[in-house]
């Protein structure tokens, strides 16, 4: 693990957590070179233990030994980014949620055949554009012990920081 201290907007390696765009995250001509912003020590959480791959982390200075210890120690030997909490918040363009995010690496997106495979009760999200009622629906399908999730094409990212929080 390297604690990188950033003290400008322009610092190497800090682009995907403030200059990236969601498009550009999601690279859709590249799948495989996807990254998401995981935002919050639970939310990381929750992404390591399903498996995902984290790439690297930024959080407030206060936190690299409170709330992100524990993530820091798991994620092995990724750059850990800190700084300034107001230098975080202009380069993101908002106070970091439990000062902490991890961008992590996108998973290739399953097939409609895979995600149904073993499901009886499947949602289907066509044309929705909020990214908090996506997670909204998500949370609710949890809820309701739906057995799948589909989303089509018209509907935002699912892996959007904001809908992942949800």
């Amino acid at each position: 693990m390297a604690i990188i201290e950033i003290t400008s907007l322009d610092h190497e390696g800090v682009q995907v957590f403030g200059t990236l765009t969601e498009a550009q995250l999601r690279n859709r001509l590249e799948p495989e070179k996807g990254i998401f912003i995981a935002e919050s020590p639970k939310v990381i959480d929750v992404a390591l233990n399903a498996g995902y791959q984290p790439l690297a982390l930024m959080c407030e200075r206060k936190h690299i030994e409170g709330d992100a210890a524990s993530i820091i120690a798991r994620c092995g030997d990724i750059p850990v980014y800190t700084g300034e909490r107001e230098l975080l918040s202009q380069l993101t363009g908002y106070v970091l949620t439990r000062g902490v995010l991890c961008a992590m690496r996108r998973p290739l997106p399953p097939s409609v055949e895979q995600v149904c495979r073993d499901a009886h009760r499947v949602v289907v999200i066509d044309g929705v554009t909020d990214t908090t009622n996506i997670g909204a629906i998500f949370r609710s399908a949890a809820a309701l012990g739906i057995d799948a999730v589909l989303l089509t094409p018209t509907s935002c990212d699912p892996l959007n920081r904001r809908a992942v929080r949800v």
